[in-house]
Parts: C-alpha cells; structure tokens; sequence
C-alpha cells in the first residue's frame, strides 16, 4: 500500500527542510498550487490573525490557511459566520503565508501541541503531509457519521483518495484553463466562439494573431502548466499508478507526451508565434492583459482577476487546454488547489469540532458563497443549483468552461490515475527540475528529449532518497 511508511518526527523535518527550500528557486517550482501561481491569492499578504482566544465554554480549533487578498477576507467572513451559527465551537483563523511558508511552521510545530488543529495544503504536499502520520484521515470520521459524499465533485474527490480513503477534505479548488482575447481574434479573422482545441489549431491561431508588436500567446515557464499539458494526454508523471499503487520509485517526466509538448512550446517560441518571459506568471498575464499577446494559461483560481482586468478592454474567453492532434485529451485535467487536514496531536473534541467546521465550509451554501467571491469552483456539486450561482454563470459564461472541462475529464479519466494527478514526497523538487528543463530546452542547451532524459533521472535519485526515508 502507498502509505504503509514509519516515518518519523525528525526525518519529516528533514525533508520539509528539502521540500520548502526548494520551492524558492522558481516561481515555476511552487505552481498549483499555489504560491506565485496560477492560485495567486495564497500569495497576497494578510495582516489579520485573529489571536483573541475562544470564549469561555467553546471548542477552540485553530486554522492555519495560506489565503491572502480577496479571498483570506472572504474566508474569514464564512469562518466568522460558522463561529455565529453555534454555541459549542470557535476557529481562529491563522494566515501563514504561502502553502511552504505554512510547511515550514509546521515541522517546528510537531513535538508540541502548539500547531493547528486543521492545516490547509496543497495538492503536491498530499504524499508529504500523509507520510507525517500527523493527521487524522477524513475518512475515520466520514465512515463514522456515514457523512454523504455523493454531493461533492467526484473527479476532486478522486484525486484526494489514497488507499481508497481520504486523508484530507478538498476545499478550495482549481483547474488550468486557455484564456483569450476573442476582440483579437475577430480582428485577425478567427472565430472568436472558436477557440483553438489542439497544439496544431492553437500554431494556426496564433499566426494570425502574431504581427506588428503582438503575439499568438504567451505562456508562463510554469511546471503545473506543463504538468496539466502531459496529463490531458494521459500521460502519468511517475510510475506505480502515478504513485498511487505504491511509493513511486522512477520518474516518466520524458515520456513521449512531455517531449512533444517541449518541442511544439519550443517551435512557437522560435517562430516568433509565443512571447517568452519566463518563469514569471504574473508578467506573463499582465501581457495578456495589455493585449500584448493572445492567449495565455492561468488557473480557473485567478478567473475573478482577469475579468476584473480585461473589463473595459476586451471580452475575455476561456477554453479547455489544448492537446496534440494525434491524442484525445483522454487523460483529462488534474484538480489543483488545496484541501483542510486535521492533525491528530489534538484532543478528540477538538477534532470532533475540526470535522463540524469541515462541514460546513464544504456545504452547499458556503461552497455557492466561496465560488462566487474567490473564482475556486465548488467541491459541493450541489451549490450549483443556488440561485446566486446559477445567476453568477449566466452573467458570466467564462466559468462553466472549468465546469465543462472537468466533467470531461471524470467521463475520461475512468480506471486512470494520470488525471488524478501524482502522489510524490519530492514534487516541489520535481517541479523545479521540470522547469530547468524546459529552459534549457528554449535557451538551445538540450534538446527536447535530452533535457527530459536528464531531468528524469535526476528525480528518479531524489525519489530514492526519499523514500529511504519513509521505508
């Protein structure tokens, strides 16, 4: 079984050291989420704390969270709202951060009850944050209320099962979409309800959209793009079931779908068709936004904003990431975003109350208000039946494209880990390499496939040490 580890304290600390310090290198490294990411909100600072301590008679349950901005108000005015709709239990809110600066006050955490009672964190952080053995699988208590998961996404579910339970409960998710600018499109005679759905279309469009001082597109450096590019083809990132099966033991980041992708991102940037600024999403869609460029990847997490900053100056469309002519898109999008662990270093009330606050920010209502203010869709399916958000979709019609595209994949993802995403201790350090690799690649270093067989083996010996650790 995948997690059948003894890991213990000193060792996570140890790879926590590995994992948050690599996440600095590039931007790249630390994507989906969600840090400087396509989920740019887990980076905005956010000065409340909220440090009062729990009246008397209450429950308290801490939260450490990693939303800033926008969306840290909007989910401390649910938490404020569950704290007034029971007498029994009280979360106080912490904004730690990123989703590493959040891991890394953690590991100092573990040999005292001074950390949270509920921790959020991302999705590449699953095989990390489980291996601890520090926290309270979801599942003990799901199985123990017989809490009704039928009302939540399958597809998001799917990539949070491990060992055919839950150790966490997704909160705040996400998926990459194609935006484009469809004024320009008209423009340049392309059909602006027709956006392009294969590389070879995407080559087309951007041709005619490339000329006098603009470009077809222009996509990050960004390793979770890369990763959603291979995963619509089916394509797995590590072996054993995409390390779902078992510990991975070998990287397949040069597969045949990661080569293709490096040489077609290649060939746009050479003839002029794709606009390279590297590993910084935030200055590549600022591009998009001044209509420098055409089309652009973001995370359905940052929708909010770039309605926001094409109001006014063009109409914004979204699409599904497209994939190469000879594939199917079979393997269908990953879920990025974050989900809410409950650690098991605290009493039993408290975790009881964990699992009563869990609730309710997965419910319908609160799942219908955090969509609607933060651009995350809803884990509850249900909450699309509120009024508010079926008001909400049909003022704009932009959001159902992450809607559409994610019941594609659960229709296409059937019997395959590829779209659920991998199961990996070392996927900061895998994404930083990823990104080194397809630099090399648009610098002329290596070539496509030599970037990838080196970047291959260089995981596969980090996977090694790793699991050295857990084993």
């Amino acid at each position: 079984m995948r997690f059948k580890s003894h890991l213990i304290t000193v060792l996570f600390v140890f790879f926590l050291l590995v994992t948050v310090g690599c996440t600095s290198k590039t931007s790249g490294a630390i994507n989906e989420g969600n840090e400087s990411s396509p989920d740019t909100a887990a980076n905005t600072t956010n000065e409340s704390t909220n440090e009062e301590p729990a009246p008397e008679g209450k429950t308290e349950v801490v939260f450490w969270h990693s939303m800033g901005g926008k969306n840290g108000k909007t989910l401390e005015k649910m938490i404020q709202d569950f704290n007034g709709s029971q007498e029994d239990i009280h979360v106080k809110p912490i904004f730690q951060g990123s989703y590493g600066d959040s891991l890394t006050k953690l590991k100092t955490s573990l040999q005292s009850s001074s950390g949270p009672t509920i921790m959020q964190s991302n999705f590449i952080s699953s095989g990390p944050m489980i291996d601890t053995k520090m926290v309270r699988p979801i599942q003990d208590l799901i199985d123990a209320e017989g809490y009704d998961l039928s009302q939540l996404d399958q597809n998001v579910l799917s990539a949070y099962e491990m060992d055919g339970q839950l150790y966490s409960m997704p909160f705040n998710a996400s998926t990459l979409l194609m935006y484009y600018n469809k004024d320009m499109f008209e423009e340049n005679g392309l059909d602006p309800n027709n956006p392009p759905q294969t590389y070879e279309e995407l080559e087309e469009a951007a041709m005619k959209l490339t000329g006098e001082g603009k470009y077809g597109a222009s996509f990050s450096v960004d390793s979770y793009f890369l990763e959603q590019l291979f995963t619509v083809q089916g394509a797995e990132l590590v072996n054993n079931g995409n390390g779902r099966q078992d510990l991975a033991t070998k990287s397949f980041i040069n597969s045949q779908e990661a080569i293709d992708t490096f040489t077609w991102w290649k060939k746009l940037v050479d003839d002029g068709l794709m606009l390279n600024l590297g590993t910084n999403t935030e200055d590549t869609h600022q591009a998009f936004l001044s209509e420098q460029v055409g089309m652009t990847l973001a995370s359905t997490a940052g929708l909010t904003n770039m309605l926001e900053g094409s109001k006014g100056k063009f109409e914004l469309g979204t699409a599904f990431i497209p994939y190469p002519e000879a594939k199917t898109g079979a393997g269908g999008v990953s879920v990025g975003g974050g989900s809410l662990y409950i650690m098991n270093n605290k009493s039993e009330a408290e975790q009881q109350a964990a699992w009563e606050f869990i609730k309710y920010v997965v419910g319908a209502e609160q799942q219908g208000h955090w969509y609607i203010n933060s651009g995350y869709f809803p884990v509850n399916t249900d909450a699309y039946e509120l009024p508010e958000v079926v008001e909400t979709l049909a003022q704009f019609p932009q959001f159902e494209t992450a809607i559409n595209q994610l019941e594609v994949a659960l229709e296409n993802n059937a019997g395959s880990n590829a779209g659920k995403g991998p199961v990996l201790g070392v996927y900061p350090d895998a994404r930083t390499i990823t990104v080194e690799a397809l630099e090399k690649v648009l610098n002329d270093v290596q070539s496509p496939k030599d970037a990838l067989d080196e970047a291959a083996e260089e995981i596969t010996k980090k996977i090694a040490r790793y699991n050295q650790t857990v084993q």
